[in-house]
């Protein structure tokens, strides 16, 4: 069972690699059009959301399937979380080095005058304790206070939704895709979580 659940996650490592591995041989290959640092901004960012909404579904999947499958995918959050945060991390590496040459005024700048810059870094920032405690270890060593610290991955939610919606110019659609449904996300956890503490303040009473 743990050898199977290990094999599982190493192949959901090399399957949430490979977008970074196309978008790199695609680079190498001068395939990326005649604009390539747009290019590789809009896709690690476009990645970025996509996990993001894979993590934050992740808990209403596990809900849905608890009584008709086997299949828990749990475990798999941690990992999926933490490539969320490795294209994150990507995405503003790209911003700075391609579209500001590392230009650090310029950087400075951007993020003063820009708010869905300064949201998008905040984002980033808030993702990065998420993705050190995301060891056994670290959940092993902070107990109760790791689901605490987690808690954080809401925030990033919501700053990443102020991100890409303030960036509209013209086009809004997939904008209002990925911000309708981290509403609904972020709403199913209020939800559940409101049942939860129902439930325990029932089971309490009686």
């Amino acid at each position: 069972m743990k050898s199977s659940l290990r094999r599982n996650k190493w192949a959901l490592i090399l399957l949430l690699a490979l977008p970074a591995i196309g978008l790199s041989y695609a680079a190498a290959m001068n395939q990326l059009g005649p604009d390539p640092a747009d290019v590789l901004v809009a896709e690690t960012g476009e990645w970025t959301i996509r996990l993001l909404c894979l993590t934050l579904f992740i808990s209403p999947l596990a809900s849905l399937l608890r009584s008709r499958s086997s299949f828990r995918p749990l475990p798999y959050r941690r990992i999926i979380g933490v490539a969320t945060w490795v294209y994150g991390v990507l995405h503003l590496l790209c911003y700075s080095a391609f579209l500001l040459a590392f230009q650090w005024g310029d950087i400075g700048a951007e993020l003063i005058e820009r708010p869905y810059i300064t949201v998008g870094f905040a984002a980033v920032l808030l993702m990065t304790p998420l993705a050190i405690t995301s060891t056994d270890g670290m959940v092993r060593k902070l107990k109760k206070r790791w689901k605490s610290l987690h808690k954080l991955i809401y925030i990033v939610a919501l700053l990443a939704v102020a991100h890409i919606v303030w960036q509209i110019r013209s086009d809004a659609g997939e904008a209002i895709v990925y911000s309708l449904i981290i509403a609904c996300l972020l709403l199913w956890r209020f939800v559940d979580s409101r049942r939860a503490k129902a439930l325990s303040l029932r089971s309490t009473i009686n």
